[in-house]
């Protein structure tokens, strides 16, 4: 009886013990169930509906950061342009906006200047950051590349600082001269010889107008619209008659050769405006009695044929520093002779932006003293139909540029003059 007293009495003290543990352990379990483990902090979304959407869609880079600025987010241009590194943001100042921003929910925006990932030449990024609280945790920085936009304003400036300049010359000029024809009104000899100096400069101020416009009309027009098959032999023609004055006068013989009956695709009044332009700078920048060669000819290339015209001179030669800068705007090799002849400085960039919106390119070979040779290559008038169908892009604005490069022999140095 004791015995039975004994066992009830334990089997009652282990079922309390069982239920007392059972409550502690179920109310264990719903306390360690509100409590944020690890694993969901990674697994829960952070973002608010939609904003990774949107993100997604930016053209800006974006970046959202945590309260311990940790990158919650942050687009691959980030990562491109070198603002996301092991996970944290990079860029120490956009860090301290990121955290005022989060400390008195002010939006702010600045504009850095950021080194060029992967470059040596210490060229700096140029960029817009913006940042503003993204609900009551996070924060959305967002920025903005502007070097494209700084290089574009930039060359824009240049390039009316270089016209002004060039306006005020001739301009400047006809001013003068009509002041002294008015103060030689007695004198039929002066007044002749200011008038003549009136009619230089009055050309000089039209062909400078008129090549802003040619340069302003083949950077913005698409020659391809009104494209026709134009005959090289034609285009060669033109071009001589165009400087056939100019090297009568200096006894400048200008010789054509090369394959016959060649075509390329594109238009006529632009080609043969670019081809007048190196013939004319040959004849400009050569010796009198000298000679003036234009070949042409088909040459094999992996998109198909192309035409190559070369132009070459005995001239003075373009040095190598200056090879590099020919094309640009207003760059002259010899100033002093470019204002003997008239040059504007603006034909090579108008051969330049003519080739490459044809889907060519220009390249120069020289050696002073020795003369120079610029090879237009065109794609043939059946390949550049081909290109044109399929949309094969052309070279930009700032491609092109001079190589040194050409196969074609120089002509032999001119003899010395009687």
């Amino acid at each position: 009886m004791d015995v039975n007293a004994a066992v009830a009495a334990a089997a009652a003290i282990a079922g309390v013990l069982t239920g007392v543990i059972a409550m502690l352990a179920f109310r264990w379990s719903e306390r360690d169930q509100k409590r944020p483990t690890r694993t969901s902090l990674h697994t829960d979304p952070v973002l608010p509906p939609g904003v990774d959407t949107v993100l997604s869609v930016l053209r800006s880079s974006a970046v959202v950061l945590d309260e311990a600025d940790a990158v919650v987010k942050a687009s691959s241009a980030a990562y491109a342009l070198g603002l996301v590194r092991g996970g944290k943001l990079s860029i120490e100042p956009m860090l301290q906006m990121a955290r005022d921003t989060r400390r008195d929910g002010e939006i702010r925006q600045v504009e850095l200047d950021l080194p060029r990932r992967g470059s040596g030449r210490g060229e700096a990024l140029a960029v817009s950051a913006r940042v503003a609280p993204l609900g009551s945790r996070l924060v959305l920085l967002l920025v903005e590349d502007l070097t494209e936009a700084r290089r574009i304003e930039a060359v824009r400036r240049d390039f009316v600082a270089n016209v002004s300049h060039e306006l005020k010359t001739p301009v400047g000029a006809l001013s003068l001269l009509s002041e002294a024809v008015m103060d030689a009104s007695d004198d039929p000899e002066a007044v002749e010889r200011f008038a003549g100096r009136m009619q230089i400069e009055a050309t000089r101020l039209t062909n400078l107008v008129q090549e802003l416009i040619d340069l302003s009309r083949v950077q913005n027009d698409d020659p391809l619209e009104d494209a026709e098959s134009v005959q090289v032999d034609e285009l060669v023609a033109e071009a001589v008659d165009r400087c056939r004055h100019q090297a009568g006068t200096k006894q400048i013989t200008i010789a054509a050769g090369g394959t016959a009956d060649l075509h390329v695709w594109g238009n006529r009044g632009q080609l043969a405006a670019a081809l007048g332009n190196l013939v004319e700078n040959a004849v400009n920048y050569s010796p009198a009695r000298t000679r003036v060669g234009i070949a042409a000819r088909r040459v094999s290339a992996p998109g198909g044929d192309m035409i190559e015209l070369a132009v070459t001179d005995q001239g003075i030669g373009i040095s190598d520093k200056d090879k590099e800068r020919i094309f640009e705007r207003f760059y002259r090799v010899d100033p002093a002779r470019s204002r003997a002849t008239g040059g504007t400085g603006l034909g090579l960039a108008i051969v330049k932006h003519v080739v490459a919106s044809h889907g060519g390119e220009v390249t120069v070979w020289s050696a002073e003293g020795q003369g120079s040779t610029f090879t237009l290559r065109l794609p043939e008038a059946g390949a550049a139909r081909d290109r044109a169908q399929h949309h094969e892009p052309g070279l930009d604005d700032e491609a092109g540029g001079p190589t040194e490069s050409s196969p074609y022999e120089p002509l032999p140095a001119p003899e010395v003059l009687p």
